[in-house]
């Protein structure tokens, strides 16, 4: 299966953005909901954290073919968010975080599917770059 450069040039542009969607869910660090359901991992400083990886996305979005060992770290970065979202869905009522705030309760229902999602895109770029 190959891919043409710009459409995963796009694909880096599309991770990035999703991350930076963390802005609008958390309204700009200001929703309360997001840290207090998840305080380890979503922290006002753990989502700040996601909006930089997210950046990092982007910034290499055009030159990804000349960080090949980046793109791993970003499969493998992906690969433990999505995992630790597992654990997390499988311990916790969503129900509950709609109850408190619907869109930490959005948040919640989509970032790990996101992630799994991305962490599977960044391991066909890594494959992809490693078998040249």
């Amino acid at each position: 299966m190959t891919i043409k450069h710009k459409t995963i040039t796009q694909g880096f542009i599309l991770a990035g953005l999703m991350n930076l969607s963390v802005l609008l869910f958390s309204r700009f660090f200001t929703n309360t909901t997001i840290p207090e359901v998840d305080p380890t991992v979503m922290s006002n400083f753990g989502l700040v954290m996601i909006v930089i990886w997210g950046v990092a996305y982007i910034a290499i979005a055009k030159k990804y073919h000349h960080v090949k060992w980046l793109v791993g770290v970003f499969a493998i970065e992906k690969l433990i968010y999505g995992s630790v979202w597992l654990q997390w869905i499988l311990n916790n009522n969503i129900s509950d975080v709609y109850e408190k705030d619907t869109m930490a309760g959005m948040f919640y229902s989509i970032y790990g599917v996101n992630d799994l999602l991305f962490c599977v895109f960044f391991l066909f770029v890594f494959v992809k770059l490693s078998r040249k």
